[in-house]
């Protein structure tokens, strides 16, 4: 875990990127920053830089937010219960600074069967050279 203060997070992120992770926002659907992104990488938390997926594992889901169908194999990616908004969902947050990343469905391809919807405010991606 980072030991950053609510006012570090104010001074490192833009306001837009602290609603979103600091503060379990949601960036508005099509119009995140990586829905389309097809360049073979890394995608790591925007706050802490701690690998969460491959992009082997993102596909489109048609949902408006970049999805996976599972974390990499860091396991940086922790679930906590959410019942906002008159629903039970899962949060997904990252393990090392628990920023907010988006939710998990169970709706997703196989083999996992589940669907990683983040945040492209959440991410930033590092391309892996071919």
């Amino acid at each position: 875990m980072t030991n950053m203060t609510d006012k570090d997070w104010k001074e490192k992120l833009s306001a837009e990127e602290y609603r979103v992770t600091r503060q379990a926002g949601t960036e508005r659907p099509y119009t995140g920053e990586y829905l389309n992104n097809e360049s073979t990488g890394n995608y790591l938390c925007k706050c802490c830089g701690a690998q969460l997926f491959d992009s082997g594992a993102k596909y489109d889901a048609g949902c408006g937010w970049p999805s996976f169908y599972e974390q990499s194999a860091d396991a940086n990616v922790l679930y906590r219960p959410d019942d906002s908004l008159g629903m039970r969902r899962i949060e997904i947050v990252c393990k090392q600074c628990e920023a907010h990343l988006g939710h998990v469905f169970e709706d997703g391809p196989q083999p996992t069967g589940q669907r990683y919807c983040v945040n492209s405010l959440s991410l930033q991606f590092e391309a892996k050279d071919n």
